[in-house]
């Protein structure tokens, strides 16, 4: 009996032995599973990442020269209708709005011309809130003002410029004046 005994104590050591070696290959499998899944995560966010491309820049006229303005009131934003690049498709050429596609803090730049003897002066806006302007007055000769600014937005936030009454910009097929913006990271 006691031979039994010993022998089922050394059989029950063994087996115990076996499920602490399947016990082991099971936390392995978890452990390489929840690796896995990390490893899935990350590769949807990189995706994700890459779809948060969001960049535009144009300028004012399609072709040919002239002046815009002078108007007053200013009824519209300027639509900047040569459009060089428009990743994310934020901006629209047919209203001259980019939109923000994602939340995101965002660089907003905007050239603006005038030829001599005019006044040109162009604001920069928020959701009809100015932000930032230029302005030339009535320089001798050709005058070029630049500005820009970084900008928090929310998802659906629309950026513009638009004259100031009684105001011109001349464009010609070099670009001078211009309406670029980008994103710098989501939010």
């Amino acid at each position: 009996m006691e031979q039994k005994l010993d022998h089922l104590m050394t059989h029950f050591s063994d087996v115990m032995e076996e499920v602490r070696g399947e016990l082991r290959e099971m936390k392995k499998l978890q452990d390489l599973e929840k690796r896995l899944k990390n490893v899935e995560e990350m590769l949807e966010e990189m995706k994700k990442e890459k779809e948060k491309k969001v960049a535009f820049s144009a300028s004012l006229l399609a072709s040919g020269e002239g002046y815009t303005g002078p108007m007053k009131p200013v009824p519209t934003p300027l639509i900047y209708k040569k459009v060089f690049s428009n990743y994310g498709n934020g901006y629209n050429p047919d209203t001259g709005v980019f939109t923000a596609p994602i939340k995101g803090v965002y660089f907003f730049r905007f050239y603006a011309h005038c030829q001599g003897g005019t006044t040109m002066a162009v604001s920069l806006y928020k959701n009809d809130e100015r932000q930032c302007s230029v302005f030339s007055w009535k320089p001798a000769a050709n005058g070029n003002a630049t500005n820009g600014t970084v900008l928090t937005l929310e998802k659906g936030d629309r950026i513009y410029t638009k004259l100031w009454d009684e105001t011109w910009v001349f464009d010609d097929t070099a670009g001078y004046t211009s309406f670029s913006g980008f994103l710098l990271f989501p939010l």
